[in-house]
């Protein structure tokens, strides 16, 4: 089973909260979840890959973009993403 990769670009104070969330959620999974999270003004690797992002986004393995964040939907999109 390859490792799920979740980054979080976080854009605003607001969105501390989804961070927490999905280390939460990942740290369920033990070592089958990488999570990354990259502050907006702060962090730049993100930049070259996605671009100008400014409202949090949680992406999954380079390719899944979610926007519109909830604890139903981050349990649901890395849950999903584990299981293959």
């Amino acid at each position: 089973m390859a490792k799920v990769h979740v980054e979080f670009i976080n854009t605003c104070a607001c969105c501390d909260e989804h961070g927490a969330t999905i280390k939460s959620i990942a740290a369920r999974f033990g070592d089958a979840v990488d999570v990354a999270i990259y502050y907006a003004g702060k962090d730049f690797g993100y930049l070259k890959k996605y671009g100008m992002i400014s409202k949090g986004t949680m992406i999954i393995n380079g390719e899944k973009k979610y926007e519109n964040l909830s604890k139903d939907i981050i349990e649901k999109a890395i849950g999903q993403a584990v299981a293959g």
